[in-house]
Order: structure tokens, then C-alpha cells, then sequence
């Protein structure tokens, strides 16, 4: 009777020994993700840098975990308030481990709420410029093209939300505020649409929110007014 107790001890632990031996390479292979940063070397502190893309209008670079970066030129001439806060709040940090919390595959990536929750901003709305609310802005949401969301219904909500369009979607014209269009890094942004889980395709809820590490932009020699804001 003791014999057949110990085989079977003996068995058991077997099982656990390989059960962990599958897990611990697992663990770590998720550790050692590849992210594929650009060669931008994102500084420590601060958040205006050089960037090696060749445009009189600022570029900024994100650097999103486990997936690297992407890289935006934003478009004073199109929406310039939007474009001044958006600055505004690079060069304050705030996007600075942020959030990319939404996603709707062949619609919208959206991110810029430090709580994750789709509710957060910085405290502050500004006007929206866009055509339904009295500012022209011809500029079509277009694949790739970076916009404002909105936080409510109101046309002067939008705060540090943004998006960006993985599809045409010109359902959007005129009743948001396109600023900007993504120039590089679309291979990270592809893997971010295949590999990531949403767990509500009414929202675009995501499992789990994807970290933004640092933000930089380089304002390529000029500069740019603190935005015109509501509180």
C-alpha cells in the first residue's frame, strides 16, 4: 500500500515539475518582447528631441510597449489650436505613461486618457475645429489620419483623446477635428490590430490597455503658442 502511495506522490510530482518547466519559457519569451522602436532613443527626461523625418510641420514619436514606435506629423495650418495643445501636452509629460484604451479594428485606435477608462483628460477642452462647429477643416479621416475625440456630446469636449484612423472613415468629417497623420511605424500599429483582445466590439474595450511609454516631438526650430483652452 505504501508503495503504490509513493508511486503515485512520485507521479504527481512529476506532473508539476513539467507543468512548470512549459510555463517558465513562456513567461519569459512574453518578457522579451521585440519592439520595434525606429531608431528613435527615447530621453529619460524631457520630451523635445530630434527626429530624422524631414518636414517643415512637428513630428512626434510615441513609443507604445511591447510594440515601439510610431511616428505622427501634425498639421498647424489644418486645426493650429489643436495642434498647440497637443504640444502643449507633450512637452508637459502627460502623455507620459499613458493609455491607449479603445480599439475597433478597420475603424479607430484611441488613446490619451491617463486613466484608461475613456473618461480621462488634462482637465481642460478646447474648441473643437471642425466644419459643424463654424472652423473649416477640409482634412478627410482618411487611413492613418490623427484626430481629437470628444468626450461628450458637446462640440468644445475634446481634451488630450486622440485617434487614430485605421480605415477611411468619413463618417467622421466635419465633426472632428483631424490635426495630424501617422508617417511610420504602421507595421507596429498592424500588429497592435492582430494581436490585441477586445472584449467589447461595441466600445472597442481592450483586455488590457496598452502602455504609452514616452512621447517626443520635434517642433524642427519653431515655436508654438500655449492653446487657446475652456475650463
Amino acid at each position: 500500500m505504501k508503495d503504490k502511495l509513493l508511486w503515485i506522490v512520485g507521479g504527481i510530482l512529476v506532473l508539476l515539475l513539467l507543468v512548470v518547466a512549459l510555463v517558465l519559457p513562456q513567461k519569459e519569451e512574453e518578457k522579451n518582447v521585440e519592439e520595434e522602436l525606429l531608431n528613435i532613443t527615447y530621453p529619460d527626461t524631457g520630451n523635445e528631441m530630434a527626429l530624422n523625418y524631414e518636414s517643415e510641420n512637428p513630428i512626434v514619436a510615441m513609443y507604445i510597449k511591447n510594440y515601439g514606435s510610431i511616428v505622427m506629423e501634425l498639421y498647424p495650418s489644418v486645426a493650429p489650436n489643436t495642434v498647440n495643445s497637443f504640444i502643449s501636452l507633450i512637452k508637459s509629460g502627460y502623455y507620459d505613461n499613458n493609455t491607449f484604451h479603445r480599439l475597433v479594428p478597420g475603424f479607430v485606435l484611441q488613446g490619451g486618457d491617463p486613466t484608461g477608462t475613456g473618461t480621462g483628460g488634462p482637465g481642460y477642452t478646447i474648441k473643437g475645429e471642425f466644419n459643424q462647429n463654424g472652423f473649416q477643416n477640409d482634412l478627410s479621416h482618411n487611413q492613418w489620419v490623427l484626430s481629437m475625440a470628444r468626450n461628450s456630446g458637446s462640440m468644445d469636449s475634446a481634451g488630450g483623446q486622440f485617434f487614430i484612423c485605421l480605415d477611411k472613415a468619413s463618417s467622421l468629417d466635419g465633426a472632428y477635428a483631424t490635426f495630424g497623420k501617422v508617417i511610420d511605424g504602421f507595421d507596429n500599429i498592424k500588429r497592435i490590430v492582430e494581436n490585441e483582445r477586445v472584449i467589447d466590439e461595441a466600445s472597442g474595450k481592450l483586455a488590457e490597455n496598452l502602455i504609452l511609454k514616452k512621447t517626443v516631438v520635434d517642433l524642427k526650430g519653431k515655436e508654438y503658442n500655449e492653446p487657446e483652452i475652456i475650463k
